[in-house]
């Protein structure tokens, strides 16, 4: 579905991401893990076309089609080939209600109003009963939901979420983990996700790539996300 082949940035004259490989096969659900700061939501912001890559390949693929080159299209370009996207800051309309917000992301996506907001809102229930609330009054923890609602929305052939971890406690996690695997076992969605709370990944992931100052230090099943391994590459987070 998605290759990256050494692939460099650069923020002016820092190297951010340093000949970074990453493959992404359909209906997998892979954690990008690292520390603060080691490139992870660089490494998502040149996958979904927000920021430049430097150098290296980036290959998209769709199932029973050539793969063709991702980075000549702009963020929109990917959207709309399937690439559903959930920062970190969510990017919601704040002064716009729930159903409103829903509805621009359909219309973006070229679909009538209509079309899957019940399967949404089934996902979603909280949602629907705040469908006529503005994104200013919701929780951060319903801002987040609305944020995934509008990905999902546009039914993305690849899903990625930047740090879900950092927008609520566990409750939320736990019941935000529950919906993730839902959509990639049971729906076989694929997922991407740049995270760095361990147990989050090891419940959701079956693969893992991990980051150390921009460079791919160690990749595969996520069961091989060992003691050893994340002590010499992981700094502990004292927020979790």
């Amino acid at each position: 579905m998605l290759s990256l082949r050494a692939v460099n940035h650069y923020y002016g004259s820092q190297h951010t991401l340093w000949n970074v490989d990453l493959e992404l096969k359909p209906g997998q659900c892979t954690g990008v893990m690292g520390g603060q700061g080691m490139g992870k939501t660089t490494l998502v912001n040149c996958i979904t076309g927000h920021l430049p890559v430097a150098s290296g390949s980036m290959t998209w693929q769709e199932a029973g089609a050539a793969p063709y080159d991702l980075m000549p299209l702009s963020a929109q370009s990917r959207s709309a080939i399937g690439i559903g996207y959930v920062p970190q800051d969510k990017r919601i309309f704040s002064q716009l209600s729930v159903e409103e917000n829903l509805h621009i992301a359909l219309a973006a996506g070229g679909e009538p109003a209509s079309a899957f907001a019940g399967e949404i809102y089934d996902l979603f229930p909280e949602l629907y009963a705040l469908r006529q609330s503005k994104g200013i009054t919701l929780t951060a923890d319903d801002q987040y939901q609305l944020a995934l609602a509008r990905a999902l929305i546009t039914r993305p052939r690849l899903l990625i979420l930047d740090e879900p971890s950092r927008v609520g406690g566990q409750r939320f996690l736990h019941k935000l983990g529950d919906l993730l695997v839902r959509l990639n076992r049971d729906i076989g969605l694929t997922i991407l996700i740049a995270e760095q709370h361990l147990p989050f990944i090891r419940r959701v992931a079956d693969r893992f790539c991990l980051l150390h100052c921009g460079r791919n230090v160690a990749q595969g099943d996520v069961m091989q996300l060992d003691a050893p391994l994340l002590a010499k590459w992981m700094t502990p987070d004292p927020a979790r």
